[in-house]
């Protein structure tokens, strides 16, 4: 009987070996999957960590004063903004206004309508400049920067939407670092709802624009910024 146990031993020493050879790449793919799963919470947590900071830097009322600066510069692209920047202007609180990233089709004649009749004229014909060449808000803080420099100005009111200005606001302190930026966010309806994260075409909105703002501060620049000198059309009234 003793010779037969000497006899399976070496058997059993076999087969524990293989057992382990096997247990061995299970173990090592539960640990693979249990650290991209844990890589993956973490992702998470910091990205949404990452978005509620981002929000809680988009404006949900208008400021209720105004800071003057040297001039205005006004991002198109929401409907009030242009006629909140030109308000703006005629109120005093910049000696000159740049219109940045202005359809080629449109013309000084077009701003009229939102000036109060008497002020539009003298606005237009001496302090309003109309930017072509911006493409995004990239281009419109190279546009900015290069109107800002040739006017040497030190202080810009920028007049965009609330979700847009932390974005604007970043493109253009890289643009003009020594510039005194000073935001006047343009809110909108659905931005000044208590809980406009419950509304999703909203939700979407703002998430695409932190995305755009995470690209903007990674420097990562899917799109061409300005026109190309050819394609651009007269800057000014």
């Amino acid at each position: 009987m003793s010779l037969s146990n000497g006899a399976l031993a070496p058997r059993r020493a076999e087969k524990d070996t293989e057992a382990e050879r096997i247990r061995r790449p299970r173990t090592l793919l539960r640990r693979a999957v249990t650290l991209v799963v844990l890589a993956a919470g973490l992702a998470g947590v910091a990205g949404l960590a990452c978005f509620l900071v981002f929000t809680a830097q988009i404006a949900t009322r208008e400021p209720s004063s105004v800071k003057k600066a040297d001039a205005i510069v006004v991002l198109t692209g929401g409907a009030t903004r242009i006629p909140d920047a030109l308000t703006l202007l005629a109120d005093g609180h910049g000696r000159r206004l740049l219109i940045t990233g202005v359809n080629p089709a449109t013309s000084p004649d077009m701003l009229r309508e939102s000036l109060p009749e008497g002020d539009a004229d003298r606005l237009i014909a001496c302090c309003v400049d109309l930017g072509h060449k911006a493409l995004n808000t990239l281009g419109n803080a190279i546009e900015a920067a290069e109107w800002t420099r040739s006017q040497r100005f030190r202080s810009i009111l920028v007049v965009t939407s609330s979700w847009h200005m932390p974005r604007a606001m970043l493109e253009l302190e890289r643009a003009l670092p020594e510039v005194e930026f000073v935001p006047y966010p343009v809110v909108s309806t659905r931005m000044q709802a208590e809980q406009w994260w419950r509304d999703p075409p909203t939700l979407k909105l703002v998430l695409k624009e932190f995305l755009k703002y995470v690209m903007a501060a990674a420097k990562i620049r899917p799109a061409q910024a300005v026109a190309a000198p050819g394609a651009q059309a007269r800057v000014g009234p």
